[in-house]
């Protein structure tokens, strides 16, 4: 499966693609939200391409266990100016981490190439035809309130992630630009984060791109007993 995302080639399946997460949030789970400082979420996000990232995602709202959600023009106002700024100059493609339609619109307007869905099209459906019209890469991922779950845990992800896929082809996003997330640290205890690690084969069924969101979440720590800056493995 071979996607073209903001002039390049990605051969789903071939390597593994590293995306670089640049956090515009004064309260980042892992300590290194940039704030408002635009030059140094530039910085860093130029830095982590240098490095080798082949993506880089935007955030404006931290998604810790606790963290204050912020309205659309907050969440606008610190990412628009990093996003046009690192879709000049970065030379790689630029996604956008919100699950808000306006801030999605307001990205992609900016220079964003993939939309990243952290409640998969279940609060702002319109994001899958916005992405559909300007040929974006969508990221779906599984969340949910709360860390119950009915039946078998990879099955439930599983059938809730074939759902996401379902509703962004169907609003025109070519399947081979829809990569599904099962949200590790979403909705989910350490144990079934870890469950999801081991298992995660069986999310080839859904025949997609998967991205996996692992640097420093406390599931990590929790193993390894290492505070935020350490976990990085």
């Amino acid at each position: 499966m071979i996607a073209e995302i903001a002039g390049r080639t990605f051969e789903w399946g071939s390597r593994t693609y590293v995306m670089g997460v640049v956090n515009v949030t004064p309260d980042s789970f892992s300590g290194d939200g940039l704030g408002a400082d635009v030059e140094a979420a530039a910085a860093q996000g130029l830095r982590m391409v240098d490095e080798g990232a082949d993506m880089l995602d935007v955030g404006g709202e931290s998604t810790r266990p606790g963290h204050v959600p912020v309205d659309a023009a907050e969440e606008i106002a610190r990412t628009e100016p990093v996003v046009r700024r690192l879709a000049h100059d970065a030379g790689v493609p630029v996604s956008i981490d919100t699950y808000k339609l306006e801030v999605a619109e307001v990205a992609q307007a900016a220079g964003a190439t993939i939309l990243n869905d952290v409640w998969a099209l279940t609060r702002a459906p319109g994001i899958a035809a916005l992405a559909a019209r300007h040929g974006c890469a969508l990221v779906v991922m599984h969340n949910q309130d709360g860390t119950d779950y009915a039946g078998d845990l990879m099955a439930e992800i599983t059938r809730f992630l074939h759902t996401a896929v379902d509703r962004a082809v169907a609003a025109g996003v070519p399947r081979e630009k829809v990569i599904v997330d099962p949200g590790i640290g979403f909705g989910k205890t350490a144990d079934q984060n870890w469950e999801v690690m081991r298992r995660l084969a069986e999310l080839r069924t859904l025949g997609q791109p998967i991205l996996i969101g692992t640097s420093r979440k406390s599931f990590i720590g929790k193993l390894l007993d290492l505070p935020v800056g350490q976990r990085l493995e």
